[in-house]
């Protein structure tokens, strides 16, 4: 017999029983932990490790054409 319970079960029983600023830290205390800076393997992630990724889309695109044909999109109905 698992003495494991599902997320939804976990919620049920324990966390929304609790006062609302419980749960709104508990929220805050998740959201902290899902932010961190770390990838699935527990190594840091740095934004510049994306450096590049993408840069072949680019290739060819003159940047100031780009940006003009955006601006003419905006004014476009």
């Amino acid at each position: 017999m698992s003495a494991t319970l599902s997320v939804d079960q976990l919620y049920e029983q324990q966390i929304r029983a609790l006062p609302r600023a419980d749960r709104l830290r508990l929220l805050g205390r998740i959201a902290e932990d899902l932010s961190a800076n770390e990838g699935e393997d527990g190594q840091l992630v740095s934004l510049l490790d994306l450096e590049g990724v993408g840069a072949e889309i680019w290739q060819g695109v003159d940047a100031q054409a780009y940006i003009d044909a955006e601006r003419e999109s905006w004014d476009r109905p």
